[in-house]
């Protein structure tokens, strides 16, 4: 394999290759201990997997029901009403649809994040406008900050992800209702929440109670990642019934699998089991996290997903890394390279259970102290701003400078505010993006190491900064919080939402407007159909007027359970 491990990244338009690539590479017909799928390890049981097996020929002989049947199993687990859900074949999927349904013209997303959000607009012609967030901030996303910038830009749809992949930052339930109340004149506010069922910040963190009352707002699950069963590729949005009806009437009849339909018709018989998945899960990251941060000059970001952002030591660049624990320790990990936002210093490791954490830990300390040669190689240049791991993302970012307008050769450059220009390796003084004010963190129970400051883009006479953190030379002894109680498939009602907290304050944009973007649903903007005519405030997350449903009395409640109260 140590041939062909680095044709192995660069001949696939994904992030990295299969498993079933490298496990046909490496000759011995098993592949390398994974750290780079984001997968639940405990979920399915090892009864479960068995019981999936001894039904293997029936599953792939026959045709599944069709999406109707199995989304109205699905929905009466988790108790939502199957009007305001459309399953698709992987999260993907839907945000393809999304794409092409509801993204007219512009989309605004915080990078560094899940590539189809910068990558499949893109593909089709729209503007995205990315939101760089900053190393020096922890990654960490201010919302009034993007509040602001959405409104510098005009953009229609905005999207945020919490936790954010791949730094696993977190933003509070109130929080985010908060933003959706600001952007309620936007065509769509996508929240997604792929990696949400692995948080223990909140007792009940999810927005899809509020998604499902209001007419502009989509929310994202996954069910491969918290299942641990990527390879069914199943997942599902949540929103009011009209935006839910009009995904769905898009989807193929069958575009759900058999092993799809399977897993859910078991899940009701395995919910305590699924339960305890989670809560172990989340005992593993902290763990994980005290003993990468014991590695001298790593970095390791709080995180509330199933995986942490780790920067490498200076002097490491994260494709050696990558290769040489894939060739020399047959460990696979994501290296961040190809994310727009990020780059090839760091790592984003998925949780696993500590026996495989010790070999990983292991790996690391051969590959960056082993030698004299270890990982260093020379750093990128200063003036590079992106770098790629996949010809296709390369090929996208040059063709339309991410903008999602393509450029010709003779063609004259895109206008200043047309598109967010691709993150620098070092921002000049007095340009780019204003830094995000320091974001208020939410009280976790989670290893919250403070990041380390960006470090310089070339040698400077005196040390950089001291971090907050300093890293124990040995592991530090793990601690494991009692996990708040959670049931496994029936969603708690929200307590009361506590008091907002104030608004950061918001620095003058820096970049020109654009156009406002193609009106939504029949020649009506969403101001307008919400009874606003005024754009909302840009100085701050005001929420909006919202006038609920046409008729209340035929919408579900909002905990989902019932029609509401006439």
């Amino acid at each position: 394999m140590a041939g062909n491990v680095t044709s192995l990244f660069r001949g696939t338009a994904a992030h990295s290759p299969s498993m079933a690539a490298l496990t046909r590479e490496g000759g011995d017909g098993t592949g390398p201990v994974d750290f780079c799928i984001p997968c639940n390890p405990y979920f399915p049981t090892p009864a479960m997997f068995e019981e999936m097996a001894s039904r293997l020929r029936e599953i792939v002989t026959y045709y599944p029901s069709s999406a109707d049947t199995i989304t109205g199993e699905l929905c009466s687990l988790l108790q939502l009403p199957p009007q305001c859900v459309a399953m698709g074949n992987g999260s993907t999927e839907l945000i393809t649809w999304i794409d092409h349904l509801l993204v007219r013209e512009s989309l605004a997303v915080p990078v560094p994040t899940f590539g189809r959000w910068t990558d499949q607009p893109m593909e089709t012609g729209k503007r995205v406008d990315m939101f760089p967030l900053q190393e020096a901030n922890g990654f960490a996303l201010d919302l009034a900050q993007y509040a602001e910038f959405i409104r510098a830009r005009s953009t229609r749809v905005a999207v945020v992800c919490n936790p954010n992949n791949p730094d696993g930052g977190y933003l509070r339930r109130q929080q985010l209702v908060q933003f959706m109340d600001a952007m309620a004149d936007l065509d769509l506010v996508v929240v997604d929440e792929s990696f949400l069922e692995f948080a223990d910040a909140e007792a009940e963190p999810s927005v899809v109670q509020e998604a499902m009352l209001r007419p502009n707002v989509i929310v994202l699950r996954s069910l491969g990642k918290n299942f641990g069963l990527h390879g069914v590729r199943f997942g599902y949005l949540v929103a009011n019934p009209a935006l839910a009806g009009k995904v769905r009437s898009m989807l193929p009849k069958w575009n759900l699998n058999s092993f799809a339909e399977h897993v859910v018709f078991m899940l009701k018989e395995h919910g305590a089991e699924y339960a305890r998945s989670l809560q172990q899960v989340r005992r593993d990251r902290l763990e994980m996290a005290s003993h990468l941060s014991a590695l001298p000059g790593l970095t390791v970001y709080p995180s509330q997903g199933n995986f942490l952002f780790v920067r490498l030591p200076v002097g490491a660049e994260g494709t050696v890394v990558r290769d040489r624990m894939l060739t020399e320790h047959r460990i696979l990990v994501r290296e961040c390279g190809n994310k727009i936002g990020s780059s090839s210093r760091f790592l984003r490791l998925v949780v696993r259970p500590q026996v495989d954490v010790r070999r990983l830990v292991s790996g690391l300390e051969q590959v960056l102290y082993g030698s004299r040669r270890g990982a260093a190689v020379p750093e990128l240049g200063t003036g590079t701003s992106y770098s790629s791991g996949t010809a296709a993302v390369d090929r996208l970012v040059s063709e339309t400078n991410g903008a999602g307008v393509r450029l010709t050769a003779s063609g004259p450059a895109p206008a200043a505010g047309t598109g967010m220009p691709l993150p620098a390796a070092v921002t000049p003084a007095g340009g780019g993006m204003p830094m995000p004010a320091a974001a208020q963190p939410a009280p976790l129970p989670t290893f919250t190491p403070a990041p380390a400051p960006a470090p310089a883009p070339a040698p400077a006479p005196t040390p950089p900064p001291q971090p907050a953190f300093t890293p124990a030379p040995a592991p530090q002894p793990a601690f494991t919080p009692v996990p708040a109680p959670q049931p496994a498939f029936t969603p708690v009602p929200p307590p009361a939402p506590a008091p907002a907290p104030a608004p950061t304050p918001i620095p003058a944009a820096a970049v020109a407007p654009t156009p406002p973007g193609v009106p939504a649903r029949g020649g009506l903007t969403a101001a307008q159909v919400r009874g606003m005519t005024a754009p909302a405030p840009a100085a701050g997350l005001t929420p909006a007027p919202a006038t609920g449903w046409p008729n209340a009395q035929s919408w579900p409640n909002a905990a989902g359970t019932g029609q509401a109260a006439g």
